[in-house]
């Protein structure tokens, strides 16, 4: 089996925060996980860097071609369509809404 691309949605560096956002399939599942760390990150939680991820099991990444107009099990151009539609610093909660009002199944995580 050859090996799954990753997507970065979204990137921003400055000297008080760091941020990136990636979209990568593990298997048949879509994972969508954030990074951020810095000074700003640490003034916010308590500490300098905070992760989230959010999981979409194979049979509910099926949900998402059609929803994106993207044929079924076309990776590449799923990875492709959500870069293109989410790349702001809100992709990842924006991303976590569109599963949310589709009732897509999914889990989500954040550690800090």
């Amino acid at each position: 089996m050859s090996q799954d691309s990753s997507m970065t949605l979204y990137y921003f560096e400055s000297d008080a925060i760091k941020i990136s956002i990636d979209a990568r399939f593990e298997g048949d599942a879509l994972i969508i996980d954030g990074y951020d760390i810095g000074k700003q990150v640490e003034a916010y939680w308590g500490d300098s860097d905070y992760e989230y991820i959010v999981t979409i099991p194979a049979e509910s990444v099926k949900q998402l071609y059609p929803l994106l107009n993207i044929v079924l099990d076309d990776r590449q151009g799923l990875l492709q369509e959500l870069a293109k539609r989410y790349h702001t610093n809100s992709c990842y909660s924006d991303i976590r809404k569109l599963l949310d009002d589709h009732k897509i199944n999914y889990e989500g995580f954040t550690w800090v």
